[in-house]
Order: structure tokens, then sequence, then C-alpha cells
């Protein structure tokens, strides 16, 4: 007889029932081939019990960016799902000539999603440049870092579902202004 030790969301999924501990399953294992078919059903009931585990919420944010009071154009922004280690992208987009941009994105979680809005600029920013751009003193030199700046979205935006029910309007922001929180990034 075989004993197979199983983590406890395996054990709970096939015995029906919520248990906080690892079991064991005893068998016979006749052949390899048992191994494989049970090392396969192991596999995508784990797979499965991933991917329905949580509800899919979703979230839409739109707003206007200037600068100097001036739409700005081209200035990337990122929706994101806040981990604790590494955030999920959710939509990328760039603002239009007229400053405007508008998103939204989805995530399947346990628990209530946190999306936040980065904001990547160079409004009224010479950047971290190059060392030797700045030895010779060229004013053309590649720009490497940026502005950031991370605007929470409230929970009463999110929505259960693919398509969100509300969007969150950020109004309009003048990115010469100073924030709290603003950083500098150069791998966005």
């Amino acid at each position: 007889m075989t004993k197979i030790y199983i983590p406890q969301l395996f054990c709970s999924f096939i015995r029906g029932g919520l248990m906080f501990f690892d079991c064991v399953i005893a068998f016979q294992m006749p052949s390899t081939t048992s191994v494989l078919v049970f090392i396969s059903f192991l596999i995508s009931t784990s797979f499965c019990i991933t991917i329905e585990l949580g509800n899919l919420q979703s979230v839409a944010v739109n707003g206007k960016l200037l600068c100097n009071d001036k739409p700005a154009n081209n200035i990337k922004v990122k929706l994101y799902e806040e981990e604790a280690i590494l955030d999920v992208l959710l939509d990328e987009r760039f603002t239009s000539e007229d400053g405007t941009f508008e998103m939204s994105g989805s995530k399947s979680e346990v628990t209530t999603i946190d999306p936040k809005l980065n904001i990547y600029h160079k409004c009224n920013y010479d950047g971290v440049r190059f060392e030797e751009a700045i030895r010779y003193n060229n004013p053309n030199s590649f720009q490497i870092c940026v502005r950031k700046i991370s605007i929470m979205i409230p929970t009463e935006y999110i929505t259960n579902g693919e398509k969100p029910a509300r969007t969150y309007n950020i109004g309009e922001i003048n990115l010469a202004s100073k924030f709290s929180g603003q950083s500098t990034d150069c791998f966005n």
C-alpha cells in the first residue's frame, strides 16, 4: 500500500470539505500508469482550483492630464492591481492629443482588488541622464527616468464581473504640481 501526502487545498477539494491540515490518501498502486494518471489528475485539479478561486472584478478610470495648464499628450498611464510583491498590469495607454485617457481592466481574486493608476511623465522634469551626456553637458542627452504619480482607485468603483459598471474620473491633473508620494521611475 502506498501513502501520498496531499496539501490541504487538494485534500479539501478531494474530500469535499474545508480542512486546515494536510491529509493522507492511501491506495494500491499496481503500475506506473496509475501513478501518472494520479499525478495528471492532481495537476489538472490544481489548475481548475486556481482558475475558479476568486471573483472576476473590474475597474475603469479616466481623466485629463495637463503640463503647465496645456494638454499633456503622449503621457504613459498604467492601471495596476496592487500586490504585496509584484503589481499586476491590467491596462496600459498613452494620453491623446487633448491630454485625455480612458482605460479599464479586470482580474480574478479572492479578496477585493486594489487598483491603482500610475502616471509616468517628464513635465518640468529634466530626469536622470546618462553619465557621459552629463559629463559633456549635452542638452540633447537621452533621458532615462521619469516622474511617477500613483493614484489609488476607491473600492466603490470596483465591479464584480468583466465589465465595469462605473468609471473613476480623476478630473484634470496638472503634472507641473508637486504630489505627495511622487517618485522617480527608471524602469516603467
